[in-house]
C-alpha cells in the first residue's frame, strides 16, 4: 500500500511516494500543471504507475494556523481529485515544508537551475514524510497509556 504525497501549487504539483511499507518517502516528479483535466490525467497515470492507494495533500496553513486562499483552492482540488480518481485524500499541515526543502537543496549545494527543478517535489517529499512519521505505530514499547483514555471518567 503505498501512499503519494503532493505539494500542490498555481504552475507545478511536487509528487513523492511511499515506499510499500510506509516508511519512508521517496520524491517522484513534478508535474506541470496544465489544466485540471490534463492535471488530473497524469496524476492517474502516475498512481497506476506507483500502484498507489491513498494521498496526502500539503494543506498550505499561515503560520499562525488560519486558511487563506491558497488553502481553500487546496480544498477543493483535494475535493475534485478524490471523486475523479477514486482515492482517499488526506490534507496534512505543510507549514514549512517548502522551507526545508530550500534549506536542504541549499546545503546540499544544488544550483539553483537545479533547486528549481526540484524543489516541489522534495517539499512533497517532507510533506508524506511528516504524515508517514506521524502515522507509525510505535515499536519502542512505550505506551502513552492514552489508548483507552476516557475524558468524560
Amino acid at each position: 500500500m503505498r501512499t503519494f504525497g503532493l505539494d500542490y501549487g498555481t504552475k507545478t504539483i511536487g509528487v513523492a511516494v511511499s515506499d510499500g511499507l510506509g516508511l519512508t518517502a521517496q520524491a517522484v516528479t513534478t508535474v506541470r500543471r496544465t489544466s485540471l483535466k490534463g492535471d488530473l490525467a497524469e496524476l492517474s497515470r502516475l498512481v497506476k504507475e506507483h500502484e498507489v492507494t491513498r494521498f496526502v495533500l500539503g494543506l498550505p496553513l499561515n503560520m499562525n494556523g488560519s486558511e487563506g486562499p491558497r488553502a481553500e483552492a487546496t480544498r477543493k482540488f483535494a475535493e475534485v481529485l478524490e471523486s475523479a480518481l477514486g482515492l482517499p485524500v488526506e490534507l496534512w499541515d505543510e507549514r514549512l515544508s517548502t522551507v526545508a526543502a530550500q534549506r536542504t537543496l541549499l546545503e546540499a549545494d544544488v544550483r539553483r537551475e537545479k533547486r528549481r527543478e526540484v524543489i516541489d517535489q522534495l517539499a512533497a517529499q517532507f510533506i508524506l514524510q511528516g504524515w508517514l512519521d506521524a502515522h507509525r505505530p510505535r515499536t519502542d514499547g512505550y505506551d502513552t497509556g492514552y489508548d483507552d483514555y476516557d475524558p468524560e471518567a
